[in-house]
C-alpha cells in the first residue's frame, strides 16, 4: 500500500504541472500533504514535515544558488566566459568542443559538490554554445553527464565517501574502478546521447544570456578569467587536500576548512569576482550592485521549485517509504551486487534524493558486503550508479536542470532522465564486467 500511494502521488504531481498546468511549488505542496495524510501521518507531524522539507533544502542550497548565480553572472557580463570558451574552442575546435565540456566537467566535478558545480559551469555551456552556434543540448549534456557521474560514484562527494566508509572500502580503489568505470559511461551519456538532442528546443536561463558578444580589448586576460572562475574550486580542494592531512585538527587546519566550505567558497569569489572582473576594469559599485541583484531575481523560481522537491522528498522519507521499500528488497536473493544497485534505484525513483538512496541501500547490503561475498569497492560504484536511475519529478536536479535551461516537463524527461538513466545503467553493466575480470 505505501508503495502504491507513492506511485500515485508522482502520477498526481505529473498531471498537476502537465495537464492542469498547476504552479509547480503548489503541486509539489499539494502531493506531498495528500502523500503524507495517505500514508498515515499526523497533521501535526505532516506539517513539521513540510517545513522541515523547506528549511532543509534552501538552507543548503540557498547560498550556494544564490552566491553560485552572482558569481555566474559577473563571469558571463565581463566578458570571462567568453575569454574561457574562445579559448576552448581554439583548442579543441568545434569539431571536438563536446569533448572540451567532458573533461571540464570531469575535472570541477570530481572535487566539488553537484549543486557548486552546476551553478558555476552552466554560465559556461551556455556561453560556449552561444558561441559556436551549436545547439545548447549537444554542448551541455555532456558536461552535465561528467558532473553527474563523479556525483554517483567517486568520492570527496557524499554518498560514495559515506558509503567507503561504512563498507570500510579502500578508497584508492574506488577511486580507481570508478574513474575506470566513469570513462566509458560519461562517453556513452554525454557525447553520444547528446548527438541525438539537437532538435530539443532549449533555451538558457535569461539572467545568464550576453546577448552582445564582446571584443577582445573589452575581455578580461585568460589568466584573470580561468583563475576567478575556478576559484572556488580552488579553494574547495585545498580544503578537501587540508582535511586528509595532518592539519586538518589545527587552527590554520580549520581556517582553510571554514574558507573551502561552498557557501564560503562561493562568497569569496563573488567578492574577488566583484573586484577582478568589475572594479579593477573601470566599472563602479552601482553598476556591479546592480548585475548581481539581477542574478539573483534570475533564481528565485528555481530556488521556489527545488525547496518543493524538497518537501516531498522529506515527507515521503518521514512517512517511512524508504524503510519500508527497503525491507520488500532486502529479502531478495539478487546477486549482491545488483540487489545493491536495484535497491538504489527503487529508493532513488520513489523518494527522489541520490545521497538517501545511496546511503540507505548501503546499510541495507552491508552484512552482505562485510560477510566478505562480495566487492566493497564495487558496491560503493553500484549503489552509486543506482541512485542515479531514473531522476524525475520529485528529484532536485530534475527541476535545477529543466528551470536552467528553460524546458518543458516532457523535454526534460526525454533529456535529463534518460541521460541519468543511461549514465545508471550503464554504471552497473561496467561494475558487473569489471567483477568477473578481477
Amino acid at each position: 500500500m505505501p508503495l502504491l500511494i507513492v506511485i500515485l502521488g508522482i502520477i498526481t504531481l505529473i498531471v498537476l504541472i502537465t495537464v492542469v498546468k498547476l504552479e509547480t511549488f503548489i503541486s509539489f505542496v499539494v502531493v506531498a500533504l495528500f502523500v503524507g495524510l495517505a500514508e498515515g501521518m499526523q497533521p501535526k507531524d505532516l506539517i513539521a514535515s513540510v517545513e522541515a522539507g523547506l528549511g532543509s533544502t534552501l538552507g543548503s542550497l540557498v547560498m550556494i544558488l544564490g552566491f553560485g548565480a552572482m558569481l555566474g553572472k559577473l563571469v558571463a557580463e565581463s566578458g570571462a566566459a567568453q575569454r574561457i570558451s574562445s579559448k576552448l574552442i581554439r583548442v579543441f575546435g568545434i569539431k571536438y568542443i563536446q569533448w572540451a565540456m567532458v573533461l571540464t566537467g570531469f575535472i570541477i566535478g570530481i572535487s566539488m559538490f553537484y549543486s557548486v558545480a552546476f551553478v558555476i559551469l552552466v554560465p559556461l555551456i551556455f556561453t560556449v554554445a552561444a558561441s559556436t552556434g551549436l545547439p545548447l543540448l549537444y554542448v551541455g549534456i555532456p558536461m552535465i553527464a561528467s558532473l553527474s557521474v563523479t556525483h554517483g560514484f567517486l568520492p570527496p562527494h557524499p554518498s560514495p565517501s559515506a558509503i567507503s566508509v561504512m563498507f570500510k572500502a579502500d578508497t584508492g580503489k574506488v577511486l580507481l574502478y570508478g574513474i575506470t568505470i566513469a570513462i566509458p559511461v560519461i562517453i556513452l551519456a554525454g557525447p553520444l546521447f547528446a548527438r541525438l538532442l539537437k532538435k530539443i528546443p532549449a533555451a538558457p536561463l535569461k539572467e545568464f544570456v550576453n546577448p552582445r558578444i564582446l571584443t577582445d580589448e573589452e575581455m578580461p586576460g585568460m589568466s584573470v578569467s580561468v583563475l576567478t572562475a575556478i576559484l572556488p574550486v580552488i579553494l574547495i580542494i585545498v580544503s578537501t587536500i587540508t582535511g586528509l592531512t595532518y592539519l586538518k585538527d589545527t587552527t590554520v587546519g580549520k581556517i582553510i576548512s571554514f574558507i573551502g566550505s561552498p557557501p564560503i567558497a562561493l562568497l569569496l569569489s563573488v567578492l574577488v569576482a566583484t573586484y577582478t572582473l568589475g572594479l579593477a576594469r573601470g566599472k563602479k559599485m552601482k553598476e556591479l550592485s546592480e548585475i548581481l541583484s539581477k542574478s539573483v531575481v534570475g533564481i528565485t523560481t528555481v530556488l521556489l521549485i527545488i525547496s518543493g522537491a524538497g518537501i516531498l522528498k522529506q515527507v515521503l522519507t518521514d512517512s517511512g517509504v524508504s524503510d519500508y521499500i527497503a525491507g520488500l528488497m532486502s529479502k531478495s536473493s539478487l546477486s549482491p551486487l545488483f540487489l545493491g544497485w536495484l535497491i538504489a534505484a527503487v529508493l532513488r525513483i520513489c523518494v527522489g534524493s541520490a545521497t538517501v538512496s545511496a546511503l540507505t541501500a548501503g546499510g541495507i547490503v552491508l552484512p552482505l558486503v562485510t560477510a566478505g561475498s562480495v566487492n566493497a569497492e564495487l558496491m560503493v560504484i553500484s549503489i552509486g550508479a543506482g541512485s542515479l536511475v531514473l531522476s524525475q519529478v520529485n528529484d532536485v536536479g530534475f527541476w535545477m536542470y529543466k528551470e536552467y535551461f528553460t524546458l518543458s516537463v516532457k523535454d526534460t524527461l526525454k533529456t535529463w532522465t534518460v541521460m541519468e538513466t543511461i549514465v545508471g545503467v550503464s554504471g552497473l553493466i561496467g561494475v558487473l564486467i569489471f567483477n568477473s575480470i578481477l
